[in-house]
């Protein structure tokens, strides 16, 4: 039974996302996955890493345990809306404020390299655009991908990462809108 946690990192939960997140999870769940969540806009914490990496802020119980579901979760599973080309603001606290040091990564002693301390979970990124996705990664570099696909998941050792766009969202109608649903839920079904 592979385990899955999807992490929602849109603040409003009348989002298209959170259909995203449901249909997903629907998916998965109809293929036999054991299936966590996290609604980042539902922790109680606070998003600034206001000592950087010079001192440690404790963590709230939330943040607890949601790392608990990381650390549970072989394959998670990111949805997000851009904004402003990258992740909402809380998407990013919440993973300022959880992948540390020691946690997610260690740096080695004297070293510019370190350890990536989630090898072997996978990752699936689903992202809501206002553009047309190629529009997004030619024009723009894909700079919400490039953060958290390789400069957060990648770094920590997570991979394969796989991106999913999802869009034009601000033109669509109800139609389009269910041939998306039934996209993601596919890909729960294959727990990808």
């Amino acid at each position: 039974m592979k385990k899955i946690l999807i992490i929602n990192g849109h603040p409003n939960k009348d989002s298209f996302n959170f259909g995203i997140a449901k249909a997903y999870k629907d998916g998965a769940l109809q293929s036999g996955a054991d299936v966590q969540e996290i609604v980042i806009a539902d922790l109680d914490f606070n998003p600034n890493l206001q000592f950087g990496y010079q001192k440690r802020t404790e963590l709230e119980p939330d943040l607890i345990n949601a790392w608990e579901k990381i650390q549970w979760a072989e394959h998670l599973v990111w949805i997000h809306p851009v904004w402003w080309g990258g992740l909402p603001a809380i998407t990013k606290g919440f993973i300022d404020r959880l992948f540390l040091p020691g946690f997610a990564f260690k740096y080695r002693e004297n070293s510019v390299w370190w350890d990536k301390l989630l090898k072997g979970k996978t990752a699936h990124i689903i992202t809501t655009l206002d553009q047309p996705g190629w529009y997004y990664r030619l024009s723009f570099g894909r700079p919400s991908v490039n953060q958290l696909k390789k400069s957060t998941l990648e770094f920590c050792g997570i991979q394969p990462v796989k991106v999913t766009y999802v869009g034009v969202i601000k033109t669509s109608d109800e139609k389009q809108r269910e041939k998306w649903l039934e996209k993601i839920k596919l890909l729960g079904l294959k727990r990808k």
